[in-house]
């Protein structure tokens, strides 16, 4: 783990003469006698070390008055893996903000949804990062706001108020002070033939991540468990539709050797953000590969895995709760069994969308939508009705919540207290709605069938402790695990 490594300024300065691209994210480097700040990776000239100081997040570096460098965009660099791996206050704050609770909800919402007082926040936010929650939002804003004037014929006043500022003249300084240049001078910059839409009113994105990424289960899982009109693998790409706090969306996510391509269209641009961040986090962008590896190759039967295919990421959700509904109905059946039965639901309760290129059909139904069904017409035996039924309600009454500010020790707890509930559900809801990346499923028949065929412990005690080795990277651990099975989740649709 790099927690706080911008204070190491030795480490940093051999990573920023390497330009060693892994620590993208991690931090930032300002240059006291030009006035940017740069990612590690930048490829000018490295200044002396003596003209180097490092900070903790581009907020930081904004607020001391740093410009960022046009050469290596550190605006556009991979988050921290930090806020994905970690579970404390920090990190949920700031899974937070990256889904736009600060913009919507101001400081108050975002401390209220934690369960702090906005001094704490603020005070917490400061003491790691270098910024409070209103200056790491107002940068979100500055990146949200170059990508849309970069990728959209949107005139500026609309460009202004999709990226969350409150006027005009907000977004014009606000731009100008972190980029040292005007929104039209950024427009100007942009070669035409890259900045244009597609479609009308469709955007593309180029989503970075750290190498090495393997997408072969990654996207294999989301293709194979693809529930009809919700989601769909087409041309090279996945397709789904989103659920939004403005509106709705519909993208388009295909695997390039250094990015992933991105194409979206929504139904209200103020969305944007929020989608970009949902999107990463389905497809797990901001994780740290070499770490996750390093320590999964120090076991030697995991060894040849992880130097056959590494970078392998966890497949996630970019909605907890439709997640997990969706465990409840993959409880002791088949992949193409689960994908009837949510397809059902989403026939019955979704609510209809327009996809312009066809196949799209529904949003996923929320819990409120679902809360009102008959439990007669579910085609699955009683106690599995009433597990379904009952998380539902809960989710529908507020009971119980599923997101990215979620304690996941307290949330695996209370999952485990439904009826029906046991922990493979539990776990797999961890791991993939939650983000747990230290989520295990040893009763799993793919992974307790890959631990037999390698020799591990099969039985679910026995293979927990042997695991133990593998934390806190045992959700990635699953996946290799699973990848050494025929099974279609681990395999790029033709």
């Amino acid at each position: 783990m790099h927690q706080g490594m911008y204070t190491d300024t030795e480490r940093c300065v051999r990573a920023v003469r390497s330009k060693d691209a892994r620590f993208d994210g991690w931090f930032y480097t300002a240059v006291l006698t030009t006035g940017i700040y740069c990612r590690p990776s930048c490829p000018v000239v490295p200044p002396k070390p003596e003209n180097m100081v490092f900070h903790p997040s581009a907020a930081a570096c904004q607020q001391a008055g740093f410009r960022a460098c046009k050469r290596c965009r550190p605006d556009t660099s991979p988050g921290s893996p930090e806020w994905n791996t970690r579970a404390d206050l920090v990190a949920r704050a700031m899974r937070l903000i990256a889904d736009g609770v600060v913009d919507r909800e101001g400081v108050t919402g975002l401390a209220a949804r934690l369960g702090y007082s906005t001094r704490q926040i603020e005070r917490q936010l400061y003491a790691e990062l270098g910024a409070g929650p209103l200056a790491l939002a107002r940068a979100q804003r500055a990146q949200t706001a170059r990508t849309l004037v970069e990728t959209t014929d949107l005139p500026m006043a609309d460009v202004a108020f999709a990226a969350g500022f409150s006027s005009v003249r907000t977004f014009n300084d606000t731009v100008r002070e972190v980029y040292a240049l005007t929104p039209s001078d950024l427009r100007a910059r942009t070669p035409r033939d890259t900045a244009r839409r597609d479609t009308p009113g469709t955007l593309s994105l180029r989503l970075p991540f750290r190498a090495p990424l393997n997408p072969d289960n990654l996207f294999g899982h989301l293709a194979a468990t693809a529930v009809p009109g919700v989601e769909e693998w087409r041309d090279g790409a996945y397709r789904l539709t989103l659920r939004l706090p403005y509106g709705h969306g519909i993208v388009a996510l295909a695997p390039r050797p250094d990015h992933i391509a991105c194409r979206l269209a929504l139904s209200d641009p103020r969305d944007l953000t929020v989608a970009i961040s949902r999107c990463r986090r389905l497809l797990d962008l901001d994780a740290d590969p070499v770490a996750v590896d390093e320590q999964l190759r120090a076991d030697p039967v995991l060894a040849p895995l992880v130097d056959k295919a590494p970078g392998r990421r966890v497949p996630r959700t970019v909605d907890e709760a439709e997640f997990a509904v969706r465990a409840v109905l993959g409880q002791q059946v088949s992949t193409a069994a689960a994908r009837t039965h949510a397809a059902r639901l989403v026939t019955a309760h979704g609510t209809p969308v327009d996809d312009p290129e066809g196949g799209l059909t529904h949003l996923f139904p929320t819990p409120e939508h679902l809360a009102a069904l008959d439990p007669d017409a579910l085609a699955m035996p009683r106690t599995r009705r009433t597990t379904l039924t009952t998380l539902v309600r809960r989710l529908a009454d507020g009971d119980l919540r599923l997101g990215p500010d979620n304690d996941r020790s307290e949330t695996r707890a209370a999952l485990l207290a439904l009826p029906g509930f046991g922990p493979w559900t539990a776990d797999v809801i961890a791991m993939r709605a939650l983000g747990d990346p230290d989520a295990f499923l040893p009763t799993d028949l793919g992974v307790r069938r890959a631990a037999r065929d390698l020799g591990l412990p099969s039985t679910p005690s026995a293979l927990t402790a042997r695991a133990s080795a593998w934390r806190p990277w045992r959700a990635y651990a699953v996946q290799y695990l699973w990848a050494t099975d025929s099974h279609p989740i681990n395999f790029l649709p033709a």
